[in-house]
C-alpha cells in the first residue's frame, strides 16, 4: 500500500471544487490522483486550478484507468448509484455525497456491494462527525425505549430550489444547477437536498428502522419541494414528526431541532441554539456544555475518515452507508406519499 491515499473526484462541480478537493489538498496523507466532469473547458479549469495531471470526461475511463485507494462521488444526485457501485467494483472505499441514492432499493444494492467487497462508504453529513452527534448518541440510551421523534430543519434556499442562482455562491467557479436542485424529474427539491442532511443526524444518534411514512409538500415556482411535513412509524411502533421548509431568511443560522422521547426522559439536539441536554423522568439530567460555534456546519471531517479507511488505520466514521440507507429510506417512501396521498411502506 501507498504512504498516501491514492483519491479520486467523481463529479467535479460546485461542491467538489469549493469543499472537497482543497480539503483533500491540505491533508498531508493523501493525493487527489484523477478528476472526472463533464465538459472539456470546465475540466481543463479545475486541473489548472488544483493542479490535477489526471482528468477524464469518461468517469469508467478513469476508473480504468488510474490506481485508486478511494472516491468521491460529487455528482448529481440521480447518478450516485451508478458511479458508486462503479468504484466499489474497482475495490476502493467510497465518499458518496448526499443524498446517498435517490431510491431505497438502490441504496440497499450498494449498501450490501459495500459489505460483500469489505468496502466502507462515507456519506459526508457534516453535523454527523462532531463531537456534539456523538455525545447524543451516547446520551440517548438514558431515554430508555423511544416513542415519539420530532425532527424539523429549516435553512435559507429559497433561491436554489426555485431554480435561481444560489446568492451564496456568487463568484464561485461554478454554480448549483438547477438540473441538480430544482428539476423534480431530478430529485430536486428540499428533500432530497437538505431534509436529507437531518435525517442522516437522526440514524446517527438513535438506531431505528423507518417502516411507514405518510406526507404532504408545499412546492417552490420550480414545482419541487419548499416544504415537507411527514409522520413516520418506524419498527417497534416509535412514532415521528418530520418537517422542512427552504425559505428561512437569508443570513439566519441553519436550523435542526431533534427531539427524542421515551419511557426514561428524552433528548434535545438543537443546532441553531447549540444545545443538547438528557432530561430524565428520575431527575438524573445530562446537560453538555457547546462552544459558540459547535453548532456550526463543516464537512472536512468526512474525507479525512475516507482518507485513514483507504489507509487502513482505525477511525470513526460518523455516517457509514446504513445511515445513509435510513434517510433514503424515509425520503423515498415520503416522496411516493406526497404523490399517492397514502401512508406508503419504506
Amino acid at each position: 500500500m501507498s504512504d498516501k491515499a491514492r483519491i479520486g473526484v467523481i463529479g467535479a462541480g460546485w461542491w467538489a471544487v469549493v469543499n472537497h478537493i482543497p480539503l483533500l489538498q491540505t491533508n498531508p496523507d493523501c493525493e487527489v490522483v484523477a478528476v472526472n466532469r463533464l465538459g472539456a473547458p470546465e475540466l481543463a479549469a479545475v486541473q489548472t486550478q488544483f493542479g490535477i495531471a489526471q482528468g477524464f470526461e469518461d468517469y469508467r475511463e478513469m476508473l480504468d484507468t488510474v490506481e485508486m485507494d478511494g472516491v468521491v462521488i460529487s455528482s448529481p444526485h440521480i447518478l450516485h448509484f451508478e458511479h458508486a457501485m462503479a468504484a466499489l467494483e474497482k475495490g476502493c472505499h467510497i465518499l458518496v455525497e448526499k443524498p446517498l441514492t435517490t431510491k431505497a432499493a438502490e441504496a440497499r444494492t450498494l449498501v450490501a456491494a459495500a459489505k460483500e467487497a469489505g468496502r466502507e462508504i462515507v456519506v459526508p453529513y457534516g453535523w454527523n462527525f462532531k463531537p456534539m452527534a456523538a455525545e447524543a448518541a451516547r446520551l440517548v440510551a438514558g431515554v430508555g425505549r423511544v416513542e415519539h421523534i420530532i425532527l424539523q430543519m429549516a435553512n435559507a434556499l429559497d433561491d436554489l430550489f426555485a431554480g435561481q442562482p444560489m446568492l451564496e455562491t456568487e463568484g464561485a467557479m461554478f454554480r448549483p444547477p438547477p438540473s441538480t436542485w430544482a428539476d423534480p424529474k431530478r430529485a430536486g427539491g428540499f428533500g432530497w437536498g437538505q431534509l436529507v442532511h437531518a435525517l442522516g443526524l437522526l440514524f446517527r444518534v438513535v438506531d431505528l428502522e423507518p417502516r411507514e411514512v405518510f406526507a404532504i409538500t408545499g412546492q417552490s415556482p420550480a414545482d419541487v419541494d419548499y416544504y415537507d411535513a411527514a409522520a413516520v412509524r418506524f419498527a417497534g411502533g416509535a412514532t415521528g414528526s418530520l418537517s422542512g421548509a427552504a425559505t428561512l431568511p437569508k443570513g439566519r443560522p441553519v436550523q435542526i431541532d431533534l427531539r427524542i422521547f421515551g419511557s426514561g426522559g428524552m433528548l434535545v439536539l438543537d443546532i441553531e441554539r447549540e444545545r443538547l441536554e438528557l432530561r430524565r423522568r428520575d431527575g438524573n439530567d445530562e446537560v453538555i456544555a457547546l462552544s459558540p460555534g459547535d453548532g456550526a456546519y463543516s464537512c472536512e471531517e468526512p474525507l479525512a475518515v475516507l482518507v485513514d479507511l483507504c489507509l487502513g488505520r482505525p477511525t470513526d466514521n460518523g455516517a457509514p452507508g446504513l445511515v445513509g440507507l435510513r434517510a433514503i429510506e424515509v425520503l423515498d417512501a415520503m416522496y411516493r406519499s406526497a404523490a399517492s396521498g397514502r401512508m406508503e411502506a419504506v
